[in-house]
């Protein structure tokens, strides 16, 4: 979910700016008269603080960079520095009990959450839609599902757990290392840092674990601990809460293969605010990974990495494992898309309305600057001909909405 921070950050336009030289407006208005220019500024004023009311507002939010809440405390970890060898507890992190958890959240067992639809996007050779649900006292879950076409079960498992490459790609990921191995269970452990815009950087300690079940079908489950060789440092924020998992197989019918995603995290983010972020990057993301899925047979260098969980891939024990099938069938693989473009269209329409809501406000803000500067008698001829000139094009701007939208 953070990573898709990056993508929505962009350098920052002066809105209200490009809009006055667009109308072209006289830039003698703002040497109004003494008399009337405190108004006619103080709604202008006004006008950009509503106009960029919620980039301010994330600003504000980023740069607190707080700390993960106490719901983020992690469960007791066995590789807690007490005195026993951490190498002969490592199988206790990521157990059978954890893959039966994931193999929930992916079936949609628990039908009490609600659900809320975030993203549907798509192209030629990608799809992906995602959705969330925040539990009472728990951090935000969401649940994607990404198709790629064109791609095996096996080539998208080899790229999603080649954490090396991951960094040439994923411009957060500034630095990553394996702490341990347990070659008995395939259970390993690693240290990453990411880093976005505006924020401290976040330390993830995570452990991790692959099973291989039915018909190339692949299970992985993530999740936060700790480690002797990774002691807390000042110049990051450990992300104490990480529960992250997904499930690799092939389309049936199809020469493409999906991906479907249980993620829930506390970095220590607000949550209104990193779901907007989620919301607006998430897609550029997936595509510049789907860039890099591309490149990644000619990229990679097998043999080149250490050992890895990859090659210590376990089979799925006996009755976890589900018979869960695809929501769309060969031969109507766009079902499920459909259910979901419906909500969307929903969520589409009331941000639309919310939007010309806001449009209403600022025109309003505009216009009682203008009317107030226009009754003035001391005010100078010249920015009175300037207001009444904004107000006419304000007037033609709303009309020609308005016979857009009928």
């Amino acid at each position: 979910m953070a990573v898709a921070i990056l993508e929505y950050f962009h350098p920052l336009r002066n809105g209200f700016q490009s809009w006055l030289h667009s109308s072209g407006a006289d830039s003698g208005i703002w040497f109004l008269g003494y008399g009337c220019g405190w108004a006619t500024l103080l709604s202008l004023l006004l006008l950009t603080l509503f106009h960029f009311s919620r980039r301010l507002l994330f600003f504000l939010f980023a740069s607190s960079s707080p700390q993960p809440s106490p719901l983020s405390a992690a469960t007791p970890n066995p590789l807690s520095p007490s005195g026993s060898n951490p190498e002969s507890r490592t199988s206790e992190l990521v157990s059978e009990a954890d893959l039966k958890f994931l193999v929930k959240n992916l079936d949609e067992i628990d039908e009490s959450e609600s659900w809320e639809a975030v993203i549907d996007k798509r192209n030629n050779l990608l799809h992906y839609n995602a959705k969330c649900c925040k539990p009472k006292n728990a951090p935000v879950k969401y649940l994607s599902v990404t198709v790629f076409e064109n791609c095996t079960p096996e080539l998208l498992r080899d790229f999603y757990m080649d954490n090396n490459y991951r960094k040439q790609w994923d411009k957060t990921v500034v630095e990553h290392e394996q702490l341990q191995l347990d070659r008995s269970n395939g259970t390993e452990i690693g240290r990453t840092i990411k880093k976005f815009p505006l924020l401290t950087p976040r330390e993830y300690i995570l452990a991790w674990r692959l099973w291989e079940g039915n018909d190339k079908t692949y299970y992985c489950f993530i999740k936060e601990c700790e480690h002797p060789s990774a002691p807390l440092q000042r110049k990051c924020v450990r992300v104490r809460y990480f529960r992250s998992g997904w499930r690799i197989r092939k389309v049936p019918g199809r020469d493409a293969c999906e991906i479907k995603m249980y993620h829930q995290e506390d970095a220590g983010l607000n949550v209104e605010m990193a779901k907007l972020a989620f919301a607006r990057g998430i897609w550029s993301y997936v595509c510049k990974m789907h860039a890099a899925l591309c490149k990644y047979p000619s990229s990679s260098q097998p043999g080149s990495d250490p050992a890895t969980a990859l090659s210590l891939v376990q089979k799925i024990p006996s009755g976890i494992e589900t018979t869960d099938n695809f929501k769309g069938t060969p031969e109507n693989p766009t079902a499920p898309a459909a259910t979901l473009g419906m909500s969307m269209m929903g969520s589409r329409k009331r941000k639309l309305e919310r939007r010309q809501s806001g449009k209403v406000v600022a025109n309003g803000l505009l216009l009682v600057g203008g009317v107030i500067c226009l009754s003035r008698g001391n005010c100078s001829l010249g920015a009175k001909v300037a207001m009444g000139y904004l107000l006419t094009k304000l007037g033609k701007h709303n009309a020609r909405q308005s016979i857009g939208e009928s």
